[in-house]
């Protein structure tokens, strides 16, 4: 179910409203995880909308994590760390991600390989099933958990309902942010709802709708065009073109995800939630160090104390270091999806970070005015986006080169037209010189809610008007 589509906005989502709201004096009352098992119930129906099958797969990742965390604690009870329930958390969960997200890129180039050494009798026959939507996310999430009460950061859930809740509460379930235990954990067991709480969420929601509808969805149909066609199509596109279906994509995939996560944060607040915010003006960054402070704010941080920390961080000397930049980025890269093109975005970061990294945390062009640095920055981003969205390295290196003007001028491939060229500009102006949602929320001023009030009217009436695209993020 999309946050965009009729059946979440008008049907799902006051329901939803009115039942958790309805279970709030029985939690109070008789029983305490009345508003924990509502939201499980609630969460389960929105995951399941389409493929409820996937439900038990959520259901089993669910259960082995909150189970694996109270083995954790008894044997710390017992005077043991507990390893080998952390150890079977970790095996459960990167088993499915490896199962259902990575299984078939291993054996296209199983079958690649076999090829180039002249024995196809050994090619797989292997069909790669069908990824589950949010897999990569709720099963961070869990993850994250597990490991957190093996190192003693947080104690276990005691109730099962409230665990069940954390990991599959519907507003940020698919998509991020990436919330851990430790952000919710009191909030589980109490929380205060307010008018003034329940009015924020909805402004942050309504904004983050209309980032969507309104700049996302209307950008979406260039950069389809600029990347369709695989290897061949990007070597007809010409300078202009080029750049314009790469900025295009730029701009959607901010705004579509930083829209969500606008809503994930605003239906958090209609339910007495503070989640983490995700993004901080990203595209203002003036080093790749900077953008990831800035960029899917929940990921970089996960990435950061889950992965590269462990494998040793800045601590066993400067060579190391790099490596385990370059190892967490890489990885990063793969944890989008499984197409050498995101490992290729990974190690397109990775070198930059570790660029800047020797120049202390700084960019080669770091003594260039602000806007120079944040211009570089942003050039450099996209050249990042182009491997991103490119389905294959061949796609994407022709797509760069007609950027780097080595496919000449070229003729127009497609037409941009008034609407998108309206929200290349919005999107333009309110990435580098807007307030954010999270400060627009925040000022709450007068000019700024009755701007939301008509976007987000606007936004329901486009989405009568055409069908919405998914998330991007839901494929990763």
């Amino acid at each position: 179910m999309l946050f965009t589509s009729h059946t979440f906005l008008y049907a799902f989502l006051p329901i939803a409203l009115a039942a958790y709201y309805a279970s709030l004096p029985v939690s109070r009352t008789t029983w305490r995880s009345a508003t924990s098992a509502t939201l499980t119930i609630l969460s389960f129906v929105f995951y399941g909308w389409s493929r409820p099958d996937y439900c038990l797969l959520m259901l089993a990742s669910s259960l082995l994590d909150y189970l694996c965390g109270r083995g954790v604690a008894r044997a710390r009870a017992s005077g043991f760390r507990g390893t080998s329930f952390l150890l079977a958390s970790l095996a459960g969960n990167l088993g499915l991600l490896a199962y259902f997200k990575y299984s078939g890129l291993a054996a296209e180039t199983w079958n690649a390989v076999v090829d180039a050494f002249g024995a196809p009798g050994l090619r797989t026959n292997f069909v790669a099933p069908m990824l589950p939507v949010g897999i990569s996310f709720y099963t961070f999430q869990t993850l994250s958990y597990t490991i957190d009460v093996w190192r003693g950061v947080v104690a276990p859930a005691k109730s099962a309902w409230d665990f069940f809740a954390y990991v599959t509460m519907f507003p940020q379930l698919v998509a991020g942010p990436i919330v851990r235990y430790s952000d919710v954990a009191d909030q589980l067991r109490e929380r205060r709802h307010t008018l003034d709480g329940f009015y924020r969420g909805v402004l942050r929601f309504q904004l983050g709708l209309a980032k969507k509808v309104l700049l996302a969805d209307t950008l979406a149909p260039i950069a389809d065009a600029a990347f369709a066609g695989g290897d061949a199509a990007p070597v007809a596109l010409g300078f202009v073109d080029a750049w314009v279906g790469a900025l295009a994509y730029a701009f959607q995939i901010y705004f579509d995800f930083s829209g969500y996560s606008d809503m994930a944060v605003g239906l958090g607040g209609m339910l007495g939630f503070r989640f983490p915010e995700n993004f901080d003006g990203p595209y203002r960054a003036t080093s790749i160090t900077d953008f990831w402070r800035r960029w899917h704010v929940t990921l970089s941080t996960w990435l950061r104390d889950y992965l590269y920390v462990p494998l040793g961080g800045n601590r066993r000397g400067v060579s190391r270091t790099y490596v385990n930049l370059a190892t967490t980025m890489l990885l990063g890269g793969l944890w989008h999806g499984a197409k050498w093109t995101f490992v290729a975005w990974g190690a397109w970061q990775g070198f930059w970070l570790i660029v800047e990294r020797v120049a202390a945390k700084r960019a080669f062009y770091a003594r260039a005015p602000k806007a120079l640095q944040v211009a570089a920055t942003f050039v450099l981003v996209v050249f990042g986006w182009v491997l991103f969205r490119s389905e294959t390295l061949g796609a994407a290196w022709n797509h760069a080169a007609a950027m780097l003007g080595l496919r000449g001028a070229g003729s127009p491939a497609f037409d941009v037209g008034a609407g998108p060229a309206v929200a290349f500009a919005v999107a333009a102006l309110a990435a580098w010189f807007g307030p954010t949602s999270r400060r627009l929320v925040a000022e709450n001023r007068t000019w700024a809610v009755l701007a939301a009030q008509v976007l987000f009217a606007w936004s329901l009436i486009h989405l009568h008007w055409r069908t919405t695209a998914p998330f991007l993020y839901f494929r990763f």
